[in-house]
């Protein structure tokens, strides 16, 4: 019998890599993490990231700590970020606002979504919901989109940044309808002007819209859910309505630095996929109109690419550009 005969200082290199391997994985984290959001406290980003941080905290044993790092619309977190040390203790909450819309949008960016960071996992998903003037004749998509086309020099939506843009234009492009994207500050903005009739529709996310929605102020026509909703039983989704491309949910994942180390990435990946499956964590999400997720880091990896072509090629129909 012939044995593979192998020198003794490779023996002595391959004990000591593989107890440094196992080591590393055991050892992180030996110090604090950052968690940082693009948004100001008490923001929806910022809700989702305080749900989390302090239970990963208590997973892996070092504190979690979230910094928010506003302006630019969230490019100034995020690019921190991609330049962050690739070591695990700098994580991002990015949403798709800015992993995918702003970078379709923004020339020369300083990021890249796809070769700066290192997906982890994702966290939550939602919806959004499609809203009129509660005074006008309009009931459902069909007659908004009569509407619409009758009426073009009315047909304005609007909303608070790049992602509401997107969906609306994709509205249109299914709809083949007319129609002029106006820029408002905020959610609760664009909503105001939807209730004083300076609007005519706009896409917005579910949970600013709900208490205008039960109040009566504004009509809810469909929401672009899978399924029907649990806080709009009565509103009927995309697909009932024979829109299914208009079927789709916004999400925001963890990040960190491209380069982060596999096993730092996997061990991150189980903590938090199992953070966002506890009951009372998917309940606290729930109240903010989001629903828990998770999943793999090569998931959201491919969640990220199939986004960036999916709204790409609606940033190119409709030659979408940054609003003025």
């Amino acid at each position: 019998m012939h044995f593979f005969k192998t020198s003794p200082l490779a023996l002595v290199l391959l004990a000591l890599l593989v107890p440094w391997q196992t080591l590393h994985a055991q050892s992180f984290p030996t110090k604090p993490i950052r968690l940082v959001v693009g948004q100001g406290a008490g923001g929806g980003m910022d809700t989702l990231a305080r749900i989390i941080s302090p239970r990963l905290s208590t997973a892996l044993g070092q504190s979690v700590i979230v910094e928010n790092k506003v302006g630019a619309g969230g490019i100034i977190a995020t690019d921190f970020i991609a330049k962050a040390p690739a070591d695990g203790y700098s994580l991002l909450l990015g949403p798709i606002g800015n992993m995918v819309f702003t970078p379709l949008l923004v020339p020369k960016l300083r990021y890249s979504p796809t070769q700066d960071f290192a997906p982890v996992s994702l966290v939550a998903t939602f919806p959004l919901v499609l809203l009129v003037n509660a005074k006008l004749p309009i009931h459902s998509v069909p007659e908004l989109v009569a509407y619409m086309k009758a009426n073009p020099s009315k047909s304005n939506y609007g909303g608070s940044g790049p992602a509401f843009q997107f969906a609306s234009e994709l509205f249109r492009l299914k709809t083949e309808t007319p129609g002029e994207f106006i820029q408002y500050k905020s959610m609760s903005e664009t909503i105001t002007a939807l209730m004083a009739g300076d609007l005519l529709m706009s896409m917005v996310d579910t949970g600013p819209a709900t208490r205008a929605i039960a109040a009566g102020q504004v009509r809810a026509l469909a929401v672009t859910a899978p399924a029907r909703l649990p806080a709009l039983p009565n509103v009927p989704t995309m697909a009932e309505i024979g829109l299914p491309d208009l079927g789709f949910r916004y999400w925001t994942g963890i990040f960190a630095p491209a380069g982060t180390p596999a096993d730092v990435v996997q061990r991150l990946e189980t903590e938090i996929n199992r953070i966002v499956k506890l009951p009372e964590v998917a309940a606290q999400m729930a109240t903010t109109q989001v629903t828990a997720a998770g999943g793999s880091a090569q998931e959201l990896s491919q969640l990220l690419s199939s986004d960036l072509a999916r709204w790409g090629a609606v940033a190119s129909k409709s030659q979408i550009k940054i609003p003025d």
